[in-house]
């Protein structure tokens, strides 16, 4: 049997759960698995339809840190485990136990200045680990610089499940929607800083020059979503740019699989940095080619000049270029056509046999 542990699990919704539960479902095509998560309100329907044992840990932050360590240690002393799986080194920190223990990271957790406190105790986690697993190569080399040892550092890439078929209604609806606007550009992520909405939204205003039926979608909430929507007036930009959100996912997958470009050039932002970037093989899933940021780990999502292009996201210049070169003479649907091409590697049931070896 293998523990799951995790902070980060549905049915709340976001990267970091559908990570650790892609990961998960995967692992129990293969081996017992059990998860330790924290408590969702309305987890009761979700955890009931799954094939495998997952127990919730509420209270607040701090001594639901505890208890869940509590309750995992004294699970390891009755049960017999193979290994530890978690998402974080936060989630090992309390765990007393000489099993087998492997970490995930993903960037900005491990972000801190080296011999700061929060260096000290990412080090010594991670230190008493039998793998730490980055998400590209990207965080390997961040990890390295921040003192941990290169020796217990693996990359394995997040997994995709195969793309959903699309749904009828929702590419008619999507049709009505955008009707002849044309090139399409799109966006799924947090209103973030680092994702860089703010600097696709200047470069569009050029664009438009030259694409008058240009058009940007923009799916997700966060703190940047006022301050982007005032941007779009004050560059009269209104009719370029559409602002989705609590949409289901069919409708969202249609707006992508609909789309020409996948856009999102992200940047770092104070400690804050795109570790990989599994929007950019959802696109490609839909044989749509990204723009991505050269600062993180785009570049093991995206093959350059290939699948997609990666640019400087901090030089407005560049993303302008770069989103010019796809849409002129239409390249991007050659460069969709081989994101389409070149995606099953991500697929969870290959993701799944790197684990494998490092597991056995």
């Amino acid at each position: 049997m293998y523990l799951i542990v995790t902070r980060a699990f549905p049915p709340e919704l976001g990267g970091m759960q559908s990570l650790m539960w892609g990961l998960t479902k995967e692992m129990s095509k293969n081996f017992m698995v059990k998860v330790f998560a924290d408590y969702q309100d309305n987890h009761k329907e979700f955890d009931k339809k799954e094939n495998f044992s997952i127990e919730r840990v509420g209270g607040v932050k701090f001594l639901r840190k505890i208890r869940k360590a509590q309750l995992i240690n004294e699970f390891l002393k009755e049960n017999k485990v193979q290994g530890i799986i978690a998402d974080h080194w936060k989630s090992l920190e309390l765990i007393n136990t000489d099993k087998k223990k492997y970490c995930l990271i993903h960037g900005k957790e491990i972000n801190h200045s080296k011999n700061s406190s929060l260096n000290k105790r990412v080090i010594k986690v991670l230190s008493n680990v039998e793998k730490v697993v980055a998400n590209s190569e990207y965080t390997k080399n961040l990890a390295i610089n921040n003192g941990v040892s290169k020796d217990k550092i693996v990359v394995i890439n997040p997994g995709v499940n195969p793309a959903n078929e699309l749904n009828k209604k929702s590419l008619e609806k999507v049709e009505s929607l955008l009707k002849i606007k044309s090139p399409r550009l799109i966006t799924v992520s947090r209103f973030d800083k680092r994702k860089n909405h703010e600097k696709i939204i200047m470069a569009l205003r050029n664009l438009k020059q030259l694409y008058p039926d240009i058009v940007y979608i923009c799916i997700g909430y966060g703190d940047e979503e006022e301050n982007l929507k005032k941007l779009v007036q004050e560059l009269d930009l209104s009719s370029q740019v559409m602002f989705f959100k609590d949409i289901s996912n069919d409708l969202k997958n249609a707006l992508i699989a609909k789309s020409n470009i996948f856009v999102m050039p992200s940047i770092i932002h104070k400690t804050s940095v795109e570790g990989f970037g599994i929007a950019y093989v959802e696109a490609a899933q839909y044989g749509v080619p990204s723009l991505g940021g050269k600062d993180g780990g785009a570049s093991d999502a995206i093959i350059h000049d290939k699948t997609g292009l990666i640019c400087d996201g901090n030089s407005l210049d560049e993303i302008y270029s770069s989103l010019n070169s796809m849409i002129e003479d239409k390249k991007y649907l050659e460069l969709g056509k081989n994101a389409k091409g070149c995606v099953s590697k991500f697929q969870w049931k290959n993701i799944l046999e790197e684990y494998k070896k490092i597991l056995n």
